[in-house]
């Protein structure tokens, strides 16, 4: 980011008018991030404290461990008790400053007991990155309240009151990161699947809400939107035979994502790199989202 601030302060020398229109913190929020900048440390999360939920596995845990891998202290919360052992041994050998904790991330006393704990061990959180979802398949005709209420108090409610409760901590502080993992299901209808559709539609104008109520305060919210990517939540889908070739074949890219390709693009939305995108979306999809055209007939065309 260092090169950055060089052309700014070569553009005030351009622009004599800059230095007088820009506001007086301008600056020395310049001089801050300039000197907190490792020069390796390109993303500048190095020393960040990056809580990330439904870090027991899949997207979560892929999320944990690039944070760990870039210098992040990490603390990963799920109720999934068993993942996030593992999540722990593979934290483990990235270095010692990560925690876990069991959360229920829809209960804002469960959230709110992590979040002390976290903030008593490794510090105030920086970056939030919500990841935890569940998946209940049905048809709108006869869902049950019951499962629809189920799949929005995980899938909405937990992201908003993680935010809510970690986000306090980034306000104090005048700084934050916040990313949101929604899905191409929140744009694209997905039949026969509950209420999963609306609730990741939900995720993706929660997260713009909160870029225009925090982004005043320093605190940034973004979305990363997955296509097809194989996590426990999907695992059943490409272990039935002949699914997974079919899924590779309508993605232009040939295959089907993988959690770590969500994790690189929530890295950087978290990061210094992206300190200006906010209340934006990234869909990392392959290209699939693209596609429609191609499911036209076109004679002569293919």
């Amino acid at each position: 980011m260092q090169d950055c601030f060089v052309r700014t302060e070569e553009f005030r020398s351009v622009v004599p008018w800059l230095s007088a229109t820009l506001p007086v913190s301008f600056a020395a929020l310049e001089q801050e991030a300039m000197a907190e900048q490792v020069p390796s440390d390109w993303l500048g999360l190095s020393g960040r404290v990056c809580v990330v939920t439904g870090g027991g596995g899949g997207i979560g845990r892929a999320t944990a461990l690039s944070f760990a891998q870039a210098g992040g202290r990490v603390a990963a919360i799920d109720l999934d008790e068993r993942g996030l052992e593992v999540t722990r041994e593979e934290l483990a050998r990235l270095g010692a400053e990560h925690v876990i904790a069991r959360c229920d991330t829809s209960d804002v006393e469960s959230v709110t007991s992590a979040s002390a704990t976290i903030e008593q061990l490794l510090g105030p959180c920086q970056v939030l990155v919500n990841t935890a979802a569940v998946l209940r398949p049905g048809a709108l005709d006869t869902l049950s309240l019951a499962e629809w209420n189920a799949v929005l108090a995980v899938n909405l409610t937990g992201y908003f009151v993680c935010a809510q409760v970690f986000g306090r901590q980034m306000r104090v502080h005048r700084r934050g990161s916040l990313v949101h993992v929604a899905s191409i299901a929140g744009s694209h209808a997905q039949g026969q699947s509950g209420a999963y559709s609306v609730s990741k539609a939900a995720v993706i104008m929660l997260s713009r809400q909160l870029a225009n109520e925090w982004g005043p305060h320093g605190i940034r919210s973004n979305v990363v939107s997955p296509g097809m990517v194989i996590t426990p939540m999907s695992q059943a889908f490409y272990d039935t035979p002949g699914v997974p070739e079919r899924r590779a074949a309508v993605v232009p890219m040939r295959r089907v994502g993988m959690p770590q390709d969500m994790a690189d693009a929530i890295l950087f939305l978290a990061s210094d790199r992206a300190s200006y995108v906010n209340g934006d979306e990234i869909t990392v999809d392959g290209g699939y989202a693209n596609m429609l055209m191609n499911l036209v007939p076109r004679p002569g065309f293919e």
